[in-house]
């Protein structure tokens, strides 16, 4: 699929119908335009199966909850809905967002109680997201910007607004030659990529930061079971700066990422070892079985 994602074929589903891809648009004075009141989910089809697909929609209706609105179509509607859109596109292996704002109506203030809620849901062919990163171990930046405080966000919701900085670290990572950036917290605890969380490994056992300010990942909990299941050792705690340098592996987990190795985060340097590969290998099994 070429050209910008303004100009493609194919089908999208919005609000309750298959449109014209390029008839999916929404108004200038639409208020998650201006307020970013906007929650989405990014998942991955593998052969024509949503991998972990219900627990997305459960999770795009408590995101929404969070930023205080709630989705007029059920976890079941989504479900349905999600299934017309690769049907209707002709897809098996696709990435597929879906996504909650609040649109254009009567308030276009900070509050917008009256306006009405919208969904939508695409999907499209995307590969690997760190390109050649997931085979030779991907390259991050140290964002300058820090997760906040979750008494000053709504951290756990996958809400529109709270990817601003991650946006900002992200092109600030590319403009050095990096895929990414990794960011500490608002304490200065490791706490995830851009879009992804982090896990290290040291001395054949796991260490990943606790996600108590910042998305505990749908990937992120199957690669814990995953290690739990092959009897590895999973620290989930709060990990300083200074521990980066006696790390020896770490990857990136995400929808998007997959399983993706880390050779590099600023002056750090890691191998691309055989756990790494062994739990990245494991997960395009398991998302494939």
């Amino acid at each position: 699929m070429a050209g910008g994602y303004d100009d493609r074929d194919g089908k999208i589903w919005m609000d309750g119908k298959l449109i014209e891809w390029r008839d999916a648009n929404v108004h200038l004075l639409t208020h998650a335009l201006h307020y970013a009141s906007s929650v989405f989910e990014g998942e991955r089809a593998y052969g024509g199966t949503i991998f972990e697909s219900r627990k997305h929609s459960e999770r795009l209706h408590n995101s929404a909850r969070l930023i205080d609105f709630e989705i007029p179509w059920t976890v079941d509607e989504i479900e349905a809905a999600k299934q017309e859109v690769l049907a209707a596109n002709g897809l098996t292996d696709a990435y597929v967002r879906a996504v909650s704002w609040r649109g254009a109506g009567p308030d276009m203030g900070v509050a917008s109680a009256r306006n009405p809620v919208r969904l939508a849901i695409a999907a499209w062919e995307w590969g690997a997201y760190y390109g050649d990163s997931k085979f030779k171990g991907a390259k991050l930046d140290i964002s300058k910007w820090k997760r906040p405080s979750p008494e000053t966000i709504p951290s756990h919701a996958k809400a529109a607004g709270l990817y601003m900085i991650c946006t900002m670290s992200k092109h600030a990572a590319e403009a050095k030659g990096c895929a990414d950036a990794m960011m500490f917290d608002y304490r200065g605890y490791v706490a995830e990529a851009t879009g992804a969380n982090i896990f290290f490994v040291k001395d054949g056992e796991v260490h990943t930061p606790d996600p108590d300010c910042f998305l505990n990942g749908i990937t992120r909990q199957t690669v814990i079971g995953m290690l739990e299941k092959r009897q590895i050792k999973v620290h989930q705690r709060h990990i300083m700066p200074e521990e980066l340098e006696g790390f020896e592996q770490c990857w990136l987990t995400g929808t998007a990422a997959e399983v993706t190795p880390v050779g590099q985060i600023g002056d750090y340097n890691f191998e691309v070892g055989a756990l790494t590969r062994d739990i990245a290998e494991g997960y395009e099994k398991l998302v494939r079985s």
